[in-house]
């Protein structure tokens, strides 16, 4: 898949998920040699974890979220595509990787987005209740680049898909087969996780609302 005209570059924004990163890099490294992992102020052995699987490491000194942290692993690579990755799948093949990149590297569509099937009841039904906040997409560098607001918001798939939207680009569903995500709650216990799932869909449903204040000028 990628001759002299096609340089690709994994980038994986990254939280506390020395579990889980090391697997998504090694993955990801069947594919390219060129993984940039940011982590995003991570308290634990996240940034080893990636180091000694190969990948590169942009560490960012405090936790500002998904998307400063998936803005400067694109800004520490110049490749001409890229895929997007979470960093606590567990599952993932090449086979997997070339399937969301093809269509993308052929000219067929601009944003190719993963969905999980078949890799367990409660990823897979979260992942097809809301497609659209789906973590693992391939594009385009420059593209996801020129995405207004993408390293200021705390989670970047909603500034992407309202760019999707707005600039007509041709994108669709992939689907990645027996691949899952590790729930928060089972990464911070039960009450912990849960919170912390409330609060990146408040965050998440409520972005256009506070864009378009912040547009006005409003408090």
């Amino acid at each position: 898949m990628q001759g002299p005209q096609a340089r690709v570059a994994v980038v994986i924004p990254a939280f506390n998920e020395e579990e889980t990163v090391g697997g998504v890099v090694a993955a990801a490294r069947t594919l390219t040699p060129e993984v940039v992992v940011a982590s995003d102020g991570s308290s634990d052995g996240t940034a080893r974890a990636a180091r000694e699987a190969g990948a590169r490491v942009v560490e960012l000194t405090e936790n500002a979220g998904k998307g400063p942290a998936l803005k400067a692993a694109l800004e520490a690579t110049d490749a001409e595509y890229v895929v997007m990755l979470d960093a606590d799948l567990v599952g993932l093949t090449r086979e997997h990787l070339e399937r969301l990149l093809a269509p993308v590297v052929a000219g067929e569509l601009d944003m190719a987005i993963g969905v999980f099937e078949g890799g367990s009841f409660a990823s897979d039904w979260g992942n097809k209740l809301t497609p659209h906040l789906s973590g693992q997409r391939a594009c385009r560098r420059d593209w996801l680049l020129g995405v207004p607001h993408l390293g200021e918001e705390r989670w970047p798939e909603p500034p992407i898909t309202h760019h999707l939207k707005t600039t007509g680009a041709r994108w669709d569903y992939v689907e990645l087969g027996q691949v899952r995500q590790v729930l928060k709650e089972t990464k911070r216990g039960f009450w912990r996780g849960a919170r912390a799932r409330t609060k990146m869909y408040a965050d998440l449903l409520t972005y256009r609302r506070r864009r378009k204040r912040g547009e006005r000028g409003d408090s």
